[in-house]
């Protein structure tokens, strides 16, 4: 059988298990996401952007069961005083949720605006996702876009007083998660928004974030810790001028994670930052596949991305810089970095730039390496022993990643988290 002909197999198998929810604002946004599965076909391992990564649990009809992890711990964030969002095996669910009342904030459920003739989100759903689309296929995001039944959508028009939690619960050990979120924060507005947990047994997730002139927004992420789930994230974001967003994401054990990020910069002096620490051990793939456009003036660009691997574990970086024609005085950063911690552990990366523009400030960097045997010799020599040694090496190898977050309680928490788990590994 041609590859063509698997593929759109593979697809009408994946579609025949799901139902397209009908009416509301969302309806025609829905439609053309399925339109764009159907034409592109789920991915392949023959896919280019890829190639490092078996998708066939993700887009297959079936679930792998994961076991719920027993937590020996508060959750992550617990510590704060934040709006609580929360979703059990991806749907909302009201009781362990706080009142969605805030100042500067209106929070909506996907699921609510299903039912309704006009919202604001009409005009963002799908639409960042669609524009994400090219020049690579990203078949999994149309495939939430279209099939998503909650999720929320988020308006901000102030600045909140406390950060907006996102908690994904999962209690099921076959549950199949699709949630879709909005949010658009207006000119001048400022928020936080923290998200956390395993979510369920295969999680698909979709956000797409509007920033308007001015608007400013900060995403914390910490990837739950239920070592069997599978989960392919995708992130869209449009940046207005002197806009800023800055994204981090803590991912520690799952069998498989995918984190799409995809960034527009279309206003002059934006901002955007995107960076990510994991640390995994066997059985773990950890795959961060990033595309940054800069198309405006004097726009600004970080991706920062570390890796710890051991014992069999894989991690993927694949990023991507464009800089435009007359997209001048960019600067463009990019740093992915694995630190393996034996033989067996690899880390696959594919940097790319691609620039039209010849006043610009662009580098791209990928180093692999181990523990740095003086370092750890000073530590030792020092009373130090092994296993602590290996241990603040490490944490120190992901400090860049960890310090783009810039509220300084929050990335305390992160440093906390890492550590805790580090120490049970020892």
């Amino acid at each position: 059988m041609a590859l063509a002909d698997v593929k759109q197999s593979a697809t009408e198998a994946r579609l025949a298990a799901l139902s397209l929810p009908q009416g509301g604002c969302l309806a025609a946004a829905r439609q053309a996401a399925l339109s764009r599965v159907q034409t592109m076909g789920l991915p392949s391992r023959r896919d280019e952007y890829w190639k490092y990564t078996r998708p066939d649990t993700l887009t297959s009809p079936e679930v792998t069961k994961a076991a719920v992890f027993t937590m020996d711990e508060a959750p992550m964030f617990n510590e704060f005083d934040r709006l609580k969002v929360v979703f059990v095996d991806g749907v909302y669910n009201a009781e362990a949720s706080d009142d969605l009342s805030l100042e500067g904030v209106q929070i909506d459920r996907i699921s609510d605006i299903c039912g309704q003739d006009i919202h604001w989100a009409k005009d963002l759903y799908g639409v960042l996702e669609a524009r994400g689309q090219a020049p690579v296929q990203r078949p999994l995001a149309a495939l939430n876009t279209a099939f998503a039944q909650d999720g929320v959508a988020i308006h901000v028009t102030g600045k909140p007083s406390k950060p907006i939690n996102l908690i994904y619960v999962h209690s099921d050990e076959g549950s199949d998660a699709i949630l879709h979120h909005v949010i658009r924060v207006e000119s001048g507005a400022e928020a936080t928004i923290l998200e956390n947990g395993p979510a369920a047994a295969r999680f698909n997730k979709c956000m797409e974030i509007d920033i308007a002139d001015t608007g400013k927004l900060h995403l914390v992420r910490a990837q739950g810790r239920d070592h069997e789930r599978r989960a392919a994230t995708h992130l869209f974001a449009r940046l207005g001028t002197e806009s800023v967003f800055k994204s981090f994401t803590l991912t520690v054990n799952g069998i498989l994670t995918r984190n799409e990020a995809v960034v527009e910069l279309l206003g002059d002096d934006a901002i955007a930052h995107i960076a990510g620490a994991c640390v995994g051990d066997g059985e773990f793939h950890h795959d961060d596949t990033v595309f940054i456009t800069h198309d405006a003036v004097n726009c600004e660009s970080r991706q920062v991305f570390k890796k710890v691997l051991r014992n069999g574990a894989t991690g993927v970086f694949q990023g991507k810089i464009l800089v435009k024609e007359g997209a001048q005085k960019t600067d463009g950063y990019q740093i992915s970095q694995s630190l393996l911690l034996d033989d067996d552990s690899q880390f696959l990366a594919k940097p790319e730039l691609e620039i039209y523009a010849d006043d610009v400030i662009c580098s791209h960097g990928s180093t692999t390496g181990a523990i740095d045997d003086e370092a750890l010799f000073y530590l030792r020599s020092r009373g130090v022993p092994v296993s602590e040694a290996t241990d603040l090496l490490t944490l120190a190898f992901l400090a860049e990643a960890v310090e783009e977050i810039e509220d300084g309680d929050i990335s305390a928490a992160i440093v906390a988290r890492l550590e805790g788990w580090l120490s049970r590994r020892r």
